[in-house]
């Protein structure tokens, strides 16, 4: 991992690589849990509550947990929250039922918010401004093979093994995070010295930042673009009759969009600026999301996927670094809670409106009415770029 001294690289390699766990284990449990009740005769509101308890409690302490991490470093809050994890996923593997999967969406989207958010505040800490976006690319890299693999092997076990196996494989994956962190391993970042007497403005002093209220607002519109492909795709997909291993697929190749985006995104950043990047990003989504509606089948799923994983895989890098370089010294944990706690705004309210529509009006108008908020917010942000 170029431009991280050895010991750094070691810390970023294993914060990758228990991030790629936690993170396959909420991607798979957000198709199995959809796909679960959707097999059990809910409708696509109950669908869109359940999608929105990932995302609810991560909407409330997001911010208490960026400012824990300022205080006591990474290792506590991502121990607690692989802990969450591996509760969320036990408990439907335990328990059948539709019941038991609203107490498993809370606690795995609460457990890997509080592991993300000090695996995002460690990673910052690992590289200076000009190592940043390697290094957040290099941890969204991992995240894109945890976003293929997660979707993937939860629509194959379903459909060879059935829903128990499937949340069975995802109790099996979230114990390695756990167990590796109980151990004291990797090695990384304690408290912030300067947390303690620089915290004035709470959060509205961040929101009165410029840039840092520009970079929040982009980043809440593109997690909206995220949040209904991954919610959803699986109701589109069984609305068209498709299988769960082709819904599987549809999202594995949003997954491995991001991959490919995220990989050359090095190279990206050294031609483009990053809100250069984060404007084609909101164009690019917001196309896609015009198109969607038209399409029928697999063949036409697939490329769209891609394409819109290209997009939204390109900004999370580039808004991590912004929020790393402007965040005032000593609060970058509390800059990364606030983006935490609007984009898990965003996932509460993008299934309850959107799945109240989608049951209402059907899934063509949502898909277009998203598709005109993202263009037309692309267009206002190349302005501002401009200017």
């Amino acid at each position: 991992m170029t431009g991280v001294a050895p010991g750094r690289a070691r810390t970023l390699g294993g914060l990758i690589l228990l991030g790629v766990a936690n993170h396959m284990v909420l991607a798979g449990s957000r198709v199995v849990v959809s796909l679960d009740a959707l097999s059990r005769g809910a409708s696509p509101l109950v669908v869109g509550v359940l999608m929105a308890l990932y995302a609810f409690l991560p909407m409330l302490f997001a911010v208490v947990a960026g400012r824990l991490t300022d205080r006591v470093g990474a290792r506590r809050p991502m121990l607690l929250g692989s802990t969450g994890i591996v509760a969320g996923a036990a408990l439907p593997f335990a328990v059948s039922g539709l019941a038991p999967l609203f107490l498993s969406a809370t606690l795995v989207g609460a457990g890997f918010m509080v592991f993300q958010v000090a695996a995002q505040n460690a990673t910052g800490d690992l590289g200076g401004p000009s190592e940043r976006a390697t290094n957040f690319s290099q941890l969204a890299l991992g995240y894109s093979v945890s976003g293929f693999l997660g979707p993937l092997i939860a629509g194959f076990t379903i459909d060879h093994a059935g829903f128990t196996a499937a949340f069975g494989a995802f109790v099996a994956i979230s114990f390695v995070p756990l167990a590796v962190l109980a151990s004291g391993r990797p090695a990384l970042p304690g408290p912030r010295a300067q947390a303690a007497v620089v915290q004035h403005g709470g959060v509205r002093a961040l929101l009165r930042h410029k840039t840092l209220r520009r970079v929040f607002a982009i980043n809440a519109l593109l997690a909206v673009g995220w949040e209904l492909h991954t919610i959803f795709v699986p109701i589109y997909g069984a609305k068209l009759a498709l299988s769960a291993s082709a819904i599987g697929i549809v999202l594995s190749a949003f997954a491995a969009a991001t991959f490919v985006v995220r990989f050359a995104m090095p190279a990206i950043a050294r031609r483009y600026g990053e809100h250069q990047v984060l404007t084609g990003a909101l164009f690019v989504a917001g196309a896609v999301y015009l198109v969607f509606p038209f399409a029928r089948s697999v063949a036409t799923l697939l490329p769209l996927s891609f394409c819109l994983g290209l997009g939204l895989g390109s900004g999370q890098p580039m808004v991590m670094a912004l929020l790393h370089t402007h965040a005032p010294p000593g609060r970058t944990g509390e800059a990364v809670g606030v983006r935490m706690s609007l984009v898990q705004s965003m996932s509460v309210a993008v299934p309850l409106v959107f799945g109240a529509l989608g049951t209402t009006v059907g899934l063509a108008p949502v898909f277009w009415s998203v598709g005109a908020c993202l263009t037309a917010a692309g267009v206002l942000s190349r302005r501002r770029a401009a200017a």
